[in-house]
């Protein structure tokens, strides 16, 4: 509360997120699981040298798995990762942070004012290299990086709502927490990912092909942007892959993309391309005024203006457009532009159905080739 109070704007970030999410699975931990795990059917010092060691690990362990699992919806929401070897790297690594590498950094510090710190940071130093050998061995290791496509704000509140229930109730019905955990893990499998992506410049467009892999067609090279979409998409391509052009046919007058049923994405980059995309094209991007008799659907510089960067479904009618700037919005750090609530937030062809909605395949490649 001391945290929101001061900064508000913590609640949003990862940082913030994770951390009290894994410290609320440690505290149930605490509370559920710990007086079971020290009970000891005898009390005597003998019993209890011999249950250390065993019960140190499991302790770890627990600690280890129960922190993952609460931070994992957050880790997945924010950098599009999971990973589910963490309980491993910190059984090989938190022995050492806490036996070397935390005690010789104390030590350090204190002796720092008399000139002896330099053997504490030789021993912090080794307990540090531990540290990156495991890591270096964990990332190594067949499957230690899962990807997580995009899913929105709905399943991560909804997994909020699962970890509050399992650490703040006392009673059997914190296992409704579970239920809501697992609903929210089925919300985010299930959530589909946009057609298309357009930059707030327009300079960059991603078109999802029929193999279901984002292509791309651009102005301007900015691998940020790039690498941002691919990790959003779960996608293990980088930036300068080949394989992100195919598909994609560029002169100097514009580029043209397909989505998945022969329909033609284009990005307009002089006035003599509208009018033969307008013609055959769904949508065509453009920072320039398109002509009024267009037939397709149309994103131009003003609308990326008004809503930034935009993520476009297919629906049978047209687009659904999820913006940067919602229609209507007005937040502090970002104020509604004037006229911005008469922003639609779906596109439809301007007059008639382009030619590329209703072409095959076939027909769409002879139309690229034109």
């Amino acid at each position: 509360m001391l945290v929101l109070a001061a900064a508000p704007e913590a609640l949003v970030h990862p940082s913030f997120q994770m951390s009290f999410a894994a410290t609320l699975g440690l505290v149930a931990l605490v509370q559920i699981g710990m007086p079971r795990l020290f009970a000891s059917p005898e009390s005597s010092a003998t019993a209890r040298v011999a249950l250390w060691g065993g019960r140190e690990v499991m302790t770890l362990a627990l600690a280890s798995l129960v922190a993952g699992l609460a931070t994992t919806p957050y880790a997945a929401f924010h950098f599009h990762r999971v990973t589910p070897y963490g309980v491993l790297a910190n059984l090989a690594a938190m022995p050492v942070v806490s036996a070397v590498v935390m005690p010789a950094g104390m030590l350090g510090l204190v002796a720092m004012p008399f000139g002896f710190d330099g053997v504490f940071w030789w021993l912090m130093g080794i307990g540090i290299d531990w540290m990156i050998v495991v890591t270096k061995w964990v990332a190594g290791l067949p499957g230690a990086i899962g990807r997580m496509a995009a899913f929105g704000t709905g399943p991560l509140i909804a997994a909020t709502a699962g970890i509050i229930l399992l650490g703040l109730l006392r009673t059997p019905l914190r296992w409704l927490g579970a239920a809501v955990l697992a609903l929210a893990v089925i919300w985010a499998l299930v959530v589909p990912q946009p057609d298309i992506l357009i930059s707030g410049d327009g300079h960059n467009v991603g078109v999802r092909g029929g193999d279901g892999r984002l292509h791309l067609m651009r102005t301007a090279k900015d691998a940020f942007l790039l690498k941002e979409w691919l990790a959003a998409d779960a996608d293990v391509r980088q930036a300068g892959d080949a394989s992100l052009a195919e598909g994609v046919s560029c002169d100097q007058a514009g580029c043209v993309a397909q989505l998945a049923g022969g329909v033609l994405v284009t990005l307009a980059l002089r006035p003599e391309a509208l009018a033969d995309d307008c013609a055959r094209a769904t949508l065509v991007v453009t920072a320039r005024q398109a002509p009024a008799a267009c037939a397709a659907s149309v994103i131009d510089m003003e609308r990326l203006r008004r809503q930034g960067a935009l993520a476009l479904r297919r629906t049978r009618d047209g687009f659904a457009v999820e913006a940067i700037r919602p229609k209507g919005v007005d937040r502090p750090w970002s104020p509604a532009i004037p006229g911005d609530s008469e922003t639609e937030t779906s596109l439809t062809p301007r007059l008639a159905a382009p030619r590329g909605v209703d072409a095959t395949p076939a027909e769409a490649d002879q139309q690229m080739e034109d």
